[in-house]
């Protein structure tokens, strides 16, 4: 399930600017973006050994594909997000129905219904997901590109932690350094049009200790890193555009100027990467942090 290329969220596309669809923007997500970040998903589930007897708690889990690759490993998940649109076609894509393809591997429990939850708010209790708590926390959503991006996951962790066992894994993710992340200097493009909203949230570069500074405030233990290549790759320059925008990376400049305008200008910050054939590959590195529940 790795990607090549691709018509399409990396930060939480929650409510939409004014003129922006965002049935529209969930559906450009889950068709164009949300595959990019395939690697990593692999990389974490692989280190962690995911499979029947891991229970997950995916946080703000988008339109579900990582869930959908947990589940073919056999987990029982529970999905949280806030946004109603993603929460739909992460709905579709989970289905029990098995011509939606969707069903655990062999030695799985036989009805992915009864072991996958998708809600808009977290849990009361643990009680979906076994008496012992979650075994797997993840915010598969990378920081470190937007100043103050890492604010909101402090009380969506605090929310979260208690319904983890004691031991439990949290895996929190980050963009790597700009020199090796080729989408940085498209972003950039997001923090020249926000002016002058720009103090509010304007990109910067990733920092090495972004999420051992997250860990640290939420009380967990870290317990090893690592980086995964996660290129970006989309059919022409349309699609990268309309992958991008679904992000939500975008929407102060938006708000500041209009889409026409931010289309214009993030087409042409995607010039230096387009291809002979139209296709367009940015190469990108994401960390992931494993952090313990003590």
């Amino acid at each position: 399930m790795t990607p090549t290329l691709a018509r399409e969220h990396l930060a939480h596309p929650g409510s939409a600017p004014p003129g922006v669809n965002p049935c529209a923007r969930a559906r450009d997500w889950s068709e164009i973006q949300e595959r990019m970040l395939v690697p990593l998903y692999e990389a974490v589930y692989e280190r962690l050994d995911v499979g029947p007897a891991t229970r997950l708690l995916g946080l703000r889990c988008g339109s579900g594909l990582a869930l959908l690759m947990a589940a073919s490993r056999g987990a029982a998940m529970t999905g949280v997000d806030s946004c109603r649109e993603l929460l739909a076609l992460a709905r579709g894509r989970l289905s029990p129905d098995p011509g939606h393809g969707t069903r655990a591997r062999a030695g799985a429990e036989a009805d992915a219904g009864t072991r996958t939850r998708l809600v808009e708010e977290l849990p009361g209790d643990a009680a979906g997901a076994g008496t012992r708590g979650y075994t797997l926390v993840t915010v598969f959503e990378p920081i470190g590109c937007l100043a103050g991006d890492s604010e909101g996951l402090g009380g969506l962790l605090s929310g979260a932690l208690p319904l983890a066992a004691r031991g439990a894994a949290v895996v929190l993710v980050g963009w790597g350094p700009p020199e090796r992340c080729a989408t940085s200097s498209v972003l950039r493009v997001a923090t020249k049009l926000a002016d002058p909203l720009r103090s509010a949230r304007s990109w910067r570069p990733a920092r090495r200790d972004d999420l051992e500074e997250v860990a640290q405030r939420a009380g967990l233990k870290p317990d090893g890193s690592g980086r995964v290549a996660c290129p970006f790759g989309y059919a022409d320059a349309d699609s990268a555009v309309r992958g991008l925008l679904s992000t939500g990376l975008f929407d102060a400049a938006i708000a500041a100027t209009d889409g026409k305008q931010v289309d214009k200008e993030l087409a042409e910050a995607l010039h230096p990467y387009r291809r002979a054939d139209g296709t367009v590959w940015m190469p990108n590195v994401f960390r992931y942090l494993v952090a313990r529940v003590p």
